[in-house]
């Protein structure tokens, strides 16, 4: 089923508004941009709602900020797509950069999965809240004795050190305001990249909005009556309607139109011998 979702499947027009509303009602969330779910945990719930309890929500992080957080959340839920046969390739690199667009394609392909498998319909036996809740304590009790060692080891290394802390403490004071000064100026060049990323990702979308309105044009244009069954409007088809993996979709319909103009000139020529 993941293999037939193709770039001009209907999945990819669900708007971003339509998505965030399906994450908020099925998971009981309030997330109201869709970067906030490139932690990858929104998708493992979702699945796991899916396919209750396929999913170890133990293991799953909904706290996760930094990318090696993010990546092991996507790393459970690459494990639960192999162990159910879901044959998708998560970009994962590219799901923890937080890009809206690229985290948008992958949820919309996600709605489209779960709603090809449940048909659409909330799993109301499921509670989000609760399963969240359990896998976040589970994690926890795992990780409280971890934490514990580290606590410990770094109150011995404070009582060590504390004497030398006294000594540099004229020499830190120093340092922290050329620090502060330094990181001023580094959150500003930060800010400034972060507006131009913003930017570029506005013109991206602008782009790809346009790119797809072209595509739609064209396939309304090859469903029209008078010509749906031209071998170059077929052919178009081919290719709009062609999977993701799916490379020789230009050959093929390439072969087609060759079969198709083969068989209209040796119709051509049957016709004229007769006459």
């Amino acid at each position: 089923m993941a293999s037939n979702i193709g770039m001009m499947d209907s999945a990819y027009f669900v708007g971003r508004n339509e998505i965030l509303t399906w994450i908020n009602n099925r998971l009981q969330l309030n997330l109201s941009r869709i970067e906030e779910a490139a932690s990858g945990a929104v998708q493992c719930q979702m699945i796991d709602m899916t396919y209750p309890g396929a999913v170890p929500m133990h293991k799953v992080n909904f706290d996760a900020k930094s990318e090696y957080d993010m990546i092991q959340n996507y790393k459970v839920l690459q494990e639960v797509f192999n162990k159910l046969k879901i044959d998708k390739h998560i970009e994962v690199n590219r799901l923890v950069k937080g890009r809206p667009l690229d985290n948008l394609e992958f949820l919309q392909w996600l709605k489209r999965y779960c709603d090809s498998v449940n048909g659409g319909i909330m799993n109301e036996n499921y509670d989000p809240v609760e399963r969240r809740l359990k896998g976040g304590k589970e994690r926890n009790s795992k990780g409280s004795l971890k934490s514990s060692k580290s606590l410990q080891a770094n109150n011995l290394h404070n009582l060590a050190s504390g004497d030398a802390a006294g000594i540099n403490k004229n020499t830190v004071s120093k340092q922290g305001k050329t620090g502060v000064a330094a990181a001023s100026s580094e959150v500003r060049a930060l800010s400034k990249e972060i507006a131009d990323l913003k930017l570029s990702v506005d013109l991206l979308e602008k782009e790809r909005d346009f790119y797809f309105a072209k595509l739609r044009d064209i396939e309304i244009l090859c469903q029209s009556t008078k010509v749906e069954n031209h071998p170059m409007a077929v052919a178009i088809k081919k290719i709009l309607y062609a999977a993701d993996a799916k490379e020789s979709a230009l050959e093929e319909a390439r072969e087609f139109i060759s079969q198709s103009v083969n068989n209209g000139e040796t119709e051509k020529a049957n016709e004229e011998e007769t006459d």
